[in-house]
């Protein structure tokens, strides 16, 4: 018999104007099967406890995993443009104009490639309508051709990481003559 079971008996018992006495034993039993779910859920409690603790040490150390390996893949992905640099740098003395623009020209390839994967993209709004969620307006220039609001020309382009904003655009924008 459980504990809850004597207890449900011993209620019935008392409900029926019968005695609600247990004899000793019955009480023994009844008190060891409840100390031993007691012990079975404190052990169930400290496993989930331990299980929990354990979850949360995994997360915390997969975040500074992910943050310091996605950092790796960036400086990887930037290396060969700081190589590009250095060999510009230690032969600017002895090269001519052609071959520094050349260089320069393959450096700045290199360094778009690796900004394509790293999924960092351009924004070049020209011709596109203001947004001032991914445009900066630098200037307001009328203009008869463009509609008003419209990006005239960017001044300097903005850039996204994955479709989220690192720098917007500056932008010249148009609008109506006066």
């Amino acid at each position: 018999m459980t504990g809850a079971e004597a207890s449900e008996s011993a209620a019935a018992q008392a409900a029926n104007g019968e005695s609600a006495t247990l004899d000793a034993g019955q009480l023994r039993e009844a008190l060891a099967e409840a100390q031993q779910l007691a012990s079975s859920h404190k052990d169930q409690y400290l496993l989930a406890v331990a299980e929990i603790e354990n979850v949360r040490k995994r997360a915390q150390r997969d975040v500074e995993n992910a943050s310091r390996y996605g950092l790796e893949k960036f400086a990887v992905e930037l290396l060969p443009v700081l190589d590009s640099l250095q060999l510009a740098v230690s032969n600017a003395a002895r090269a001519d104009a052609k071959s520094l623009a050349e260089g320069q020209a393959a450096t700045l390839k290199l360094l778009v490639k690796a900004f394509e994967r790293l999924n960092i993209r351009q924004i070049n709004p020209e011709g596109e309508p203001f947004d001032p969620e991914r445009h900066e307006a630098v200037m307001a220039r009328e203009s008869a051709t463009a509609e008003p609001n419209a990006v005239l020309q960017v001044v300097q382009p903005g850039f996204e990481l994955g479709g989220r904003l690192l720098r917007p655009a500056r932008v010249i924008v148009a609008r109506a003559p006066v």
